[in-house]
C-alpha cells in the first residue's frame, strides 16, 4: 500500500468515524478528531516542497525535527559527563550556580578528569602557603596621561549590550556590580537606562556602529560622547576594534527588532535595519588609532581610554605600539578576548577557525608592550571564559591584570547555556526582548546572585594564590603554571613561551620577534 493511499485511508477513516459517531452521540465523535487532525497532517506533507524527510514519511518524520529540535538539551542532561561538555562543561556551570547561590560549592572523591592527559594544566603550590589577604587587590587603571584613574576589581562584568541582553538582564548585572564594587562593560549597544539606574561603575564600550554616540550618517558624534562620558558611574572608555566571537566582521539589527526603546539608545532610526560595519571610521592607520584613544581620553574628561581587540597579526599590534612609542601616548588598558567565543552569535567558521585564543592572545600583547618598554603604563583585561578562580589566576599569569566574564555572568543571572541567545526565545529570560519571557527573571533575586559570585570567585583565586605563595597577582610568575605534554613529561610555561625582557624589541629584537618587529608600520595596517 503506497504512502498516499495510506494517508488518504486515515483521514476517509477519520470522517468517517466523526460522521457516524456524531449520529449516535456528539461527545463521541471527539474521539475521531485526532484521525483527522493526523490525516490532514500527512496530505500536508505529502504536499509541501520543502522537506523530503515528510514527503517521503508523512506525519513520521515530524519525530526527526522534534529530537533535533531537543538535542542539545537531550546532549546536556543525559549524555555529556561532567567534565566534557561545550561550551562550559556540568562542573564549571554548578560551581558559577552554587556560588551564585551562596552555597558550597566544594566536591567529595577527587577530580574527574584524567591529570595525564596531554593539555591538562596545574597549578605549582608552594611549601610555604601565605595567609589570604583580607580585602582583594585592585588595578589601578591610568597611565600618565590620564587625570582621573579607576581601580579596577580582578573580575568584572565583561561586555554584554542591551538589546543583546534584556532589561532584567543589564539590571540585574549592573546591579550586582553596584553591590560588588566592581565594573560591568556596557557592550557595543549604547548606554542606557538600565545601566545607568542601578548605580554600577560602567565601563562604556562603543563599537563600528558608534551606538549612543552617532551622527545621521553613522559617524562619531563627539559632542554626545562627551556628553554621555561625563556620567559620573561611566569610569572607563573603551573602543572595540574586534571580538573573540566573530572578529573580522561587522553586525546587523534586522529592523523588526528596532524598537523604540532600542531605537533611542543607538541613536537609530525605529523599525531600520541597522548594520554595524567590520571597520571603524574614526581610523585608518595604527598612528591614528593611538591618536583616537588619546581623543576619548580627552573627551571624557580624562577618564582611561582604552580598547578591545581579538588578536590576530602580531605584526599589526606591533604597529600600534611603534605608533605608541612615536606619538608619546598610549591606551590605559587593553582588553584580550579570546576566540573561544562568548555571547555573541557568529557564523560558525568565524567562532570554530578565526582569531587567536586567549592564551596567545595575552602572551601576545603582554610580551609586545614590555619588548616595547609600555607593559607599565599600560594594564591588560582578559576576556574569555573565565568562570572560576583557577581561570583567574592562570589568565594572570599568562599576563592578564585582571579579567572579565560574561557566560559566567549570565549563569549567575539564571542562564541554563540552551543557546538560544540569537533567537530570541530564551527560556530563562536573559537574551530577550520579549517581554513575557523577560519578565521571569527576577532582578531582586539575581542582583544578589551576581554580587555573590564575583566575590566567591575572587575569594578562590586569592585562595589559590596563596597556595603558590603569592597575596598579589603582580607576583604571580609563568613557572607557576604547567601543561602536560604526553602521559610522561610537563612543563611550565616558562618553558613553553618566550617572554621577552623589558625593552628588549628597542634595543635587540629576538631572532623570533625581529622579522614582525621591523616590518611593522605605524602608518599603515600591513597585512
Amino acid at each position: 500500500m503506497t504512502r498516499i493511499a495510506i494517508v488518504v485511508l486515515t483521514l476517509v477513516a477519520g470522517v468517517l468515524a466523526c460522521l457516524a459517531t456524531a449520529l449516535l452521540s456528539p461527545w463521541w465523535a471527539f474521539a475521531a478528531v485526532p484521525f483527522v487532525l493526523l490525516g490532514l497532517l500527512g496530505a500536508w506533507d505529502l504536499l509541501q516542497r520543502r522537506h523530503a524527510v515528510l514527503r517521503n514519511y508523512p506525519v513520521l518524520g515530524h519525530a526527526r525535527f522534534l529530537m533535533e529540535r531537543i538535542r542539545p538539551e537531550l546532549q546536556q542532561y543525559f549524555i555529556e559527563r561532567n567534565y566534557d561538555g561545550r561550551p562550559f562543561d556540568r562542573d564549571v556551570r554548578s560551581i558559577v550556580y552554587e556560588r551564585a547561590k551562596g552555597t558550597d560549592a566544594e566536591e567529595p572523591y577527587g577530580t574527574e578528569r584524567d591529570v595525564y592527559q596531554p593539555g591538562y594544566e596545574f597549578l605549582v603550590p608552594s611549601m610555604a602557603p601565605r595567609p589570604v589577604p583580607k580585602s582583594p587587590p585592585r588595578v589601578r587603571i591610568g597611565g600618565p596621561d590620564c587625570a582621573r584613574p579607576y581601580d579596577m576589581a580582578l573580575l568584572n562584568v565583561s561586555a554584554m549590550s542591551f538589546g543583546s541582553l534584556s532589561a532584567n538582564a543589564v539590571l540585574a548585572l549592573n546591579g550586582g556590580a553596584a553591590a560588588g564594587n566592581f565594573a560591568h562593560d556596557t557592550g557595543e549597544g549604547g548606554l542606557s537606562e538600565y545601566h545607568l539606574r542601578p548605580g554600577g561603575d560602567l565601563v562604556w564600550e562603543i563599537g563600528t556602529g558608534y551606538f549612543g554616540c552617532r551622527t545621521d550618517q553613522g559617524d562619531f558624534d563627539a559632542a554626545e560622547f562627551a556628553d554621555k562620558a561625563a556620567h559620573d558611574h561611566v569610569k572607563c572608555v573603551s573602543l572595540k576594534l574586534s571580538q573573540g566571537a566573530k572578529p573580522g566582521i561587522g553586525g546587523v539589527l534586522p529592523g523588526a527588532k528596532v524598537n523604540a526603546e532600542i531605537a533611542r539608545v543607538r541613536d537609530v532610526p525605529q523599525g531600520r535595519t541597522v548594520v554595524s560595519p567590520p571597520y571603524h571610521r574614526v581610523f585608518s592607520t595604527p598612528r591614528e588609532l593611538v591618536r583616537f584613544i588619546a581623543r576619548m581620553r580627552e573627551l571624557s574628561g580624562g577618564k582611561p581610554a582604552g580598547f578591545k581587540l581579538c588578536v590576530g597579526s602580531r605584526r599589526q599590534f606591533l604597529a600600534v605600539c611603534k605608533a605608541m612609542l612615536e606619538e608619546g601616548t598610549a591606551p590605559d588598558f587593553i582588553v584580550v578576548d579570546g576566540a573561544e567565543g562568548g555571547t555573541g552569535a557568529a557564523p560558525l567558521e568565524f567562532a570554530d577557525h578565526v582569531g587567536t585564543p586567549l592564551t596567545e592572545g595575552l602572551l601576545t600583547v603582554h610580551n609586545a608592550l614590555v619588548g616595547a618598554g609600555l607593559r607599565d603604563r599600560i594594564r591588560i583585561g582578559a576576556s574569555g571564559k573565565i568562570a572560576t578562580g583557577t581561570d583567574l589566576v592562570k589568565r594572570m599569569v599568562q599576563g592578564a591584570d585582571y579579567g572579565n566574564a560574561a557566560r559566567a555572568m549570565m549563569f549567575a543571572v539564571g542562564c541554563i547555556q540552551a543557546q538560544r541567545c540569537h533567537t530570541n526565545t530564551c527560556p530563562t529570560g536573559v537574551t530577550t526582548q520579549d517581554p513575557r519571557r523577560a519578565r521571569a527573571l527576577d532582578v531582586r533575586d539575581k542582583a544578589p546572585r551576581v554580587q555573590r559570585f564575583q566575590e566567591a570567585t575572587v575569594a578562590s583565586a586569592l585562595q589559590i594564590m596563596a597556595s603558590l605563595g603569592v597575596t598579589d597577582p603582580a607576583q604571580l610568575r609563568p613557572h607557576m603554571l604547567r601543561r602536560r605534554i604526553d602521559p610522561v613529561t610537563e612543563r611550565s610555561y616558562e618553558e613553553l613561551y618566550e617572554w621577552l625582557a623589558p625593552g628588549q624589541l628597542l634595543a635587540e629584537p629576538p631572532a623570533s620577534w625581529a622579522a614582525d618587529w621591523n616590518a611593522a608600520d605605524p602608518d599603515r595596517f600591513t597585512v
